[in-house]
Parts: structure tokens; C-alpha cells; sequence
């Protein structure tokens, strides 16, 4: 199964930038409806297309291993 950490991604993020960045933030950033966010940040093996894995690895600096971990079950 794929999990994504999308929530330890913007705990880095507020850390480094010193500040809360809020979900409402990055779904502004990068035209990610919230719900998706959403989705992505709390529902396990959640179907995510490639266009939204480029748009957040965009917005966090990151590279797709960064986003998303293996983990077997």
C-alpha cells in the first residue's frame, strides 16, 4: 500500500518557515481542492493522480519518494 506524508510535509514546512502553514494555504498554492488535501493527508492507499503528486512535490520542494512510502502489508 501507498501512503502519502502529506501531514509530516507540513509539519517540516511550519517548522522551517516558523509559522503554521494550513491546508486552506497549500490548496490555494496549488489549485488542490481542500478535500482532496484531504483525502490524501488521512485516508490510507487513497487513489492519487500524477498530476497531484507533480502539483504538492512542486509546492514542498520535494522529490515523489519524499510524498509517498511503500508499506507492506
Amino acid at each position: 500500500m501507498i501512503r502519502f506524508r502529506l501531514a509530516e510535509l507540513i509539519a517540516d514546512k511550519s517548522f522551517k518557515e516558523r509559522r503554521v502553514v494550513t491546508v486552506s494555504e497549500i490548496a490555494q498554492a496549488t489549485g488542490i481542492h481542500r478535500a482532496t488535501l484531504s483525502k490524501v493527508a488521512n485516508q490510507p492507499g487513497a487513489n492519487i493522480g500524477t498530476e497531484i503528486i507533480d502539483k504538492l512535490c512542486r509546492y514542498f520542494g520535494c522529490q515523489p519518494g519524499e510524498l509517498m512510502t511503500y508499506i507492506d502489508e
